[in-house]
Parts: structure tokens; sequence; C-alpha cells
């Protein structure tokens, strides 16, 4: 079992920035691809941004394409999420997932019924 936290939400003005960070425990001795997904009020569970083990692949949504950007910390079993140019559209809460299997198809990597553990969730809200 892993358990995933996340934490870095709150409130932010429109164009400014956040970092969320995601942290393992348990059984992080197996390397994880990890992903992050958002949720906002009344809409589906949307992808956000994957990165694989060992951060060989990173895949990001359109949306948020050259404004967010993932990183690990495979030490600190930490994955990150730096946001920036932040939207009002940005807000949701926000997941990260990790999964234990290999994924290559882009569907499967943005299908968040792929991944096996998922973090509580942290709000984002990006508001004037």
């Amino acid at each position: 079992q892993v358990q995933l936290v996340e934490s870095g939400g709150g409130l932010v003005q429109p164009g400014g920035s956040l970092r969320l960070s995601c942290t393992a425990s348990g059984r992080t001795s197996i390397a994880y691809a990890m992903g992050w997904f958002r949720q906002a009020p009344g809409k589906d569970r949307e992808f956000v941004g994957y990165m694989s083990r060992l951060g060989v692949s990173i895949y990001y949504a359109d949306s948020v394409k050259g404004r967010f950007t993932i990183s690990r910390d495979d030490a600190k079993n930490t994955v990150y999420l730096q946001m920036n140019s932040l939207k009002p559209e940005d807000t949701a809460v926000y997941y990260c997932a990790a999964a234990a299997k290999l994924m290559y198809a882009l569907r499967s990597i943005q299908n968040g019924n792929e991944y096996n553990y998922w973090g509580q969730g942290t709000q984002v809200t990006v508001s004037s």
C-alpha cells in the first residue's frame, strides 16, 4: 500500500503561482509513475500532467502546457506540480495519483482508472 498526501494548495490571484507537493509513504520501494488530476465543481475529473518512473516521459494537458511543470525527488518520495500564470479556470481540487504498471499509450496515462493510489486532494482557488 502507498499513501499519498498533497499539500500546497490555497488562494492565489490570477497570474500568480503555487507549488503543490505530493509525498508518498508506505511501500515506496517500487518506483511509480505519477499523475496529477483536478476536478472543478460540477465537472468531471481532468488529467493535468504525468511523469513516468525516473522522469523519462512527461506529458501535460494542453490547457496547462507551458504554465505547469512536474518534477520529482525520489529521495524524498515527493512529486511537485509547479503552477505559474494561474487562471480562474484552474480552480479545482488537485489530486496526485500513483501508477504501478507501465503505461505507454497517452489515453492510458490520461485515464485516472489506470492509477492505483490517490491522495486526498488539495484545493486551489484562483480569484481576485
